[in-house]
């Protein structure tokens, strides 16, 4: 069964960019005294009619029209679960939710409204955006998949908790029979399945140990793992840290010992499930890898210690970046002045294409290095990066930079810290202080 989630339009804009206005002129819609213009595509006035308090799942999207031409501000099929409104009060003549009132079960039509209406009044924005003015509109095409009472879609959730209850202990027995797994499970319900013995003692209550960590589904979906964000965590023993399944296998487990859980959902997430990832009544497997023990006290100490060396570090660091700017900068015969930003922007290729401007979604090739040469991260051989100019989605050497290019261009950014992460390190690959040089293309602007 699909997934729902309750959503709020103002969740959802935060989302969107408007563009311009378009044309006041809508040829096949009819119009409320209200003012809300409709078009119905399917309607179906025999079947069950929205009223205030139900629960709408929709497909839904918005848009505007740029020169006739559509854009797509948000579209719910881009979501996950499924897209549920809450159908509240009207707040003002003319809103979405006046337009939903409208609608039945099966039905499917294209509403316009006053953007600016919307963002302020629907969406609650403390200002008008600057690049909506009193004449942009926005297009919402809907198709009504449900409409429930909060009583009848608290009973599907019952039903649908009930069925994966009930599922679980075969999903189990399958995964048990399918990998040749013997092993009893402990008295809590716990699978310990121990792969390579630790030495030393146990952890005592209060001890921190660090672990490494994987956690899938049972169909081998992997949903986190320690190793591919950031490294082995501290896990003190006694307090509360994943589920109860998870900290039971920890505390059995000594200093080099590595061992496969497979937890219950009663050991787990129960009934709740965890957010979209994790749905009720589910059974995870984890691998888990005990890399370190210690008493708190000597932890406690040694963070200390370690955050000290990081700080030292880091103020060293900030003293040499303008030191090992101007080598960089003499090494490499560049003669490009710096913007007042501090940026280096020093242009490869002119871009014969459209110009990047804040609010429109550019796609950009890219290659970032230290001023040492070594490169950090790239997207050759990859997929293009994509995002909104002007919406703070990336560091602000890149807003300043790739807002001087257009489509076709190439340039080299040479971004001092202040314009990129400044005082903070982004794991191992970039220190603290750390001016980056990016070379980059843009591909594309819309």
């Amino acid at each position: 069964m699909k997934k729902r989630i309750l959503i709020s339009f103002s969740a959802i804009l935060a989302l969107s960019i408007a563009f311009i206005a378009c044309n006041s002129k809508y040829s096949g819609f009819s119009k409320t005294e209200s003012g809300i213009y409709y078009n119905f595509h399917r309607e179906n006035k025999d079947s069950l009619k929205a009223v205030e308090g139900n629960l709408m799942t929709l497909k839904i999207r918005w848009r505007i029209k740029v020169k006739e031409k559509d854009s797509v501000l948000f579209d719910s099929k881009n979501n996950p679960a499924a897209f549920v409104v809450p159908l509240i009060k009207p707040s003002y003549k003319g809103d979405l939710y006046e337009a939903l009132t409208m609608l039945h079960k099966g039905d499917s039509v294209t509403f316009i409204l006053k953007a600016d209406s919307f963002y302020l009044k629907t969406a609650h924005y403390p200002e008008l955006p600057k690049i909506i003015d009193s004449a942009t509109m926005l297009y919402f095409d809907i198709k009504v998949l449900n409409i429930q009472t909060t009583e009848q879609k608290e009973k599907e959730r019952v039903d649908a908790a009930a069925k994966l209850r009930q599922a679980e202990p075969e999903k189990l027995n399958k995964y048990l029979t399918s990998n040749n797994i013997t092993t009893k499970p402990l008295a809590s319900g716990l699978y310990f399945i121990e792969d390579q013995a630790g030495s030393g003692n146990i952890p005592k209550t209060g001890d921190m140990v660090k672990i490494n960590f994987a956690v899938s589904l049972i169909d081998g979906k992997e949903l986190f793992s320690t190793v591919k964000n950031g490294g082995p965590m501290p896990v003190e023993i006694g307090k509360p840290f994943e589920n109860k399944g998870f900290e039971e296998a920890v505390a059995m487990m000594k200093k080099g010992g590595k061992a496969k859980l497979i937890v219950p959902s009663s050991l787990a997430f129960g009934e709740q499930g965890r957010g979209q990832m994790v749905a009720p009544f589910t059974t995870l497997i984890y691998d888990v890898e005990v890399v370190d023990i210690k008493s708190k006290a000597i932890y406690e100490k040694e963070k200390g210690e370690a955050q000290k060396t990081q700080e030292q570090a880091a103020a060293k660091a900030k003293a040499d970046e303008p030191v090992l700017l101007q080598k960089y900068i003499k090494d490499n015969n560049i003669t490009t002045k710096p913007l007042a930003s501090g940026l280096y922007y020093i242009e490869a290729k002119k871009g014969p294409g459209a110009k990047a401007v804040k609010g429109k979604s550019v796609s950009v090739n890219y290659t970032g290095k230290l001023l040492n040469g070594n490169v950090f991260d790239s997207s050759i051989g990859k997929k293009p990066f994509n995002f909104v100019l002007g919406q703070g989605q990336v560091m602000p050497g890149w807003e300043e930079g790739i807002a001087l290019m257009s489509v076709g261009g190439k340039a080299k950014l040479i971004v001092p810290s202040s314009l990129a992460y400044g005082a903070q390190s982004m794991g191992e690959k970039i220190p603290a202080y750390s001016t980056l040089v990016f070379e980059v293309e843009l591909l594309g602007v819309k």
